[in-house]
């Protein structure tokens, strides 16, 4: 990330944001005060345990859920005071969402998979594009059960990039994966944040992953414990798990 980025102004901004469930008569506190920055171009790690808020707060920031108290905004859109609709025009318009687990429609091939997203899409790429984006030309009209998991994985990156994202949310997207698969998936993700520029954040409690980005945030107990830049990015190909 270059300092033009930071001096352009945060993509997402967030302040003192708390999430508070109610669970019966009791309540947990999934974030307690968290203020971050995300700025354009940039690959940032979001680090922590299970339990942590990471998953809370890229829910937030991808406008799945809205916090208890505190402010995001998107560029310009506020998005705690957004109403359901604006915030579904948000996700379709600028996120791409990257899960765990893949959420392919088994009875759809890859390329059709990736053209749920790209008929409903401003400026979308051809779903052949985007697969050959992630190394999956050859495997445009394979079902899901035909593939690998880490294949699986890369039709559901291509999916998320497809409609040419300005951020890429990624929760754990290597933890259904072994190592030498989950290495090619980083790289996948590498690329999308270095050839499109896309914003990219990724959930992982690997801090081996951590060294890819340009700078991690670490969460502990619903609040931010550390962020740091890392001085020199390690590439996914170097990552040892």
């Amino acid at each position: 990330m270059n300092s033009s980025a930071i001096a352009a102004g945060p993509v997402f901004s967030a302040r003192d944001i708390t999430r508070v469930y109610r669970m019966g008569e009791v309540s947990v506190h999934a974030l307690r005060g968290v203020t971050m920055d995300l700025y354009r171009g940039e690959f940032v790690v979001l680090l922590g345990p299970s339990g942590s808020g990471k998953s809370t707060l890229l829910n937030i920031l991808g406008g799945l859920d809205v916090p208890t108290t505190g402010s995001v905004h998107f560029l310009d859109q506020n998005l705690t005071q957004s109403t359901d609709r604006e915030l579904t025009q948000f996700r379709r318009d600028h996120v791409g969402f990257v899960f765990q687990f893949y959420n392919l429609i088994p009875s759809l091939t890859a390329r059709e998979n990736v053209a749920l997203v790209t008929e409903i899409a401003n400026n979308p790429m051809d779903p052949a594009e985007a697969l050959a984006l992630v190394g999956l030309e050859a495997r445009v009209d394979h079902f899901p059960a035909q593939m690998s998991g880490g294949e699986q994985q890369r039709v559901a990156i291509a999916r998320a990039v497809a409609k040419r994202p300005d951020v890429l949310l990624c929760d754990e997207p290597t933890g259904a994966l072994d190592a030498k698969t989950g290495i090619v998936v980083l790289e996948v993700i590498e690329r999308i944040n270095r050839e499109l520029g896309t914003t990219t954040a990724v959930i992982t409690h690997n801090a081996m992953i951590a060294e890819m980005a340009d700078r991690v945030i670490s969460l502990s107990d619903g609040r931010v414990s550390e962020i740091r830049r890392n001085e020199r990015k390690r590439p996914a190909s170097e990552i040892v798990w």
